[in-house]
């Protein structure tokens, strides 16, 4: 009884086999089916090689929503280098909120040499030649996002060189903490100093001669600082052209999560524009000289996340290839054979065209002449 199911439940399995089998007797090769054979093996492997590249490869997903932080402190790192001595600059940052933060919440004023030594200036050459890619090629930020704490320090890097001058610039290097509001961080003459209706400093001391805004920001960023992140104004540099000049730049904030296979950080993007102009009040050009960096925080969030074809993916684009290769592979052999079929056809009728034949009346017959017996002897 056994057996007589076992054989009807085997009876079932081949009735139910989508593959039949041929017997080898019954195939036939050829010289065309063997080279179709080695160009589908050939392109699936090709093709599964890039297949499986693809599927190493992770790409960044953007997404986009209502910031609603409005209490937590926001981070300025500050990295700038002014051609005046220490003592004659002062750097603060005031918000709409009328909040004023002093420069020495955070900040550290070193004295140094304005030029870069030829080391530092390679650096800042290299730096200012990524910062036009990235200009050009906007898809390189993600490049730049996935290798964050993998590639080297963009900070600028010591000097090598022990210069006995005396030093004629400031560098300003340090972060500050503010409001998640608009505001004004900007470095001008002579030390801040608050009062109730404001702040002011303290440039009366300080002649115009000696003003000299020239400056190269090494650094500028919001938020966590990420080693490897490339921020728009690194590597920037302006020389003054006059004592008393205004350098401005107006920056958009958009705060961003950034979450990869490497890192799970909270920083911000911005942008920024530029504008530069002489202080003539003659000429009716009013303001103040110094450096402004006017900010405003954005009120959307980016969140930034890496991702990975799913295995599953990866095995269905591969069947995908390998079976629509085989069967287009096919396809075109058929058709091909098919052309050639008939060609050839045409060929061997061409052959046994009908031949004229002399009658005994002088006529001619155009009908092929039969076969006897005594013919095919």
């Amino acid at each position: 009884m056994r057996r007589l199911n076992r054989k009807k439940t085997l009876n079932l399995m081949k009735e139910l086999d989508a593959f039949p089998k041929v017997p080898e007797s019954y195939v036939e090769t050829s010289a065309s089916g063997g080279t179709v054979s080695l160009i589908a093996f050939t392109t699936i492997a090709f093709l599964t090689i890039m297949e499986f590249m693809v599927y190493r490869d992770t790409w960044m997903k953007y997404e986009y929503e209502v910031d609603k932080d409005f209490t937590s402190k926001l981070r300025i790192n500050i990295d700038i280098t002014v051609a005046m001595r220490c003592q004659y600059v002062g750097a603060d940052v005031l918000d709409l909120a009328e909040t004023m933060v002093a420069s020495a919440d955070g900040l550290i004023y070193e004295p140094v040499m304005f030029d870069l030594s030829p080391q530092q200036k390679e650096w800042q050459r290299m730096l200012q030649l990524i910062q036009n890619r990235l200009q050009e090629e906007h898809s390189l930020q993600d490049v730049i996002f996935k290798s964050a704490f993998k590639s080297a320090s963009t900070a600028l890097p010591p000097r090598e060189d022990n210069s006995l001058q005396s030093p004629d610039a400031c560098r300003i290097h340090g972060h500050l903490y503010v409001n998640k509001v608009a505001g004004n961080f900007h470095i001008t003459v002579g030390k801040a100093i608050p009062h109730p209706r404001g702040h002011a400093h303290l440039a009366a001391l300080v002649s115009h001669e000696s003003y000299n805004f020239s400056h190269r920001i090494d650094h500028l960023s919001f938020g966590e600082l990420i080693p490897g992140i490339i921020n728009p104004l690194d590597g920037t540099e302006k020389i003054a052209s006059d004592h008393n000049q205004m350098f401005q730049y107006f920056i958009t904030v958009v705060p961003t999560k950034l979450h990869t296979y490497k890192i799970s950080a909270e920083t911000h993007q911005f942008s920024v524009t530029e504008r530069e102009r002489v202080i003539n009040h003659a000429a009716g050009s009013h303001g103040v000289s110094g450096i402004f960096m006017k900010y405003d925080i954005s009120s959307l969030m980016v969140t930034v996340t890496e991702e990975h074809m799913p295995f599953w993916q990866f095995l269905v684009r591969l069947c995908g290839i390998i079976g629509g290769i085989f069967s287009t592979t096919g396809i075109l052999h058929g058709f091909g054979r098919f052309v050639a079929e008939v060609i050839f056809c045409r060929f061997r009728l061409g052959s046994y065209r009908s031949t004229s034949v002399p009658l005994p009346d002088g006529h001619t017959s155009n009908h092929l002449p039969l076969l006897t017996d005594n013919s095919t002897h």
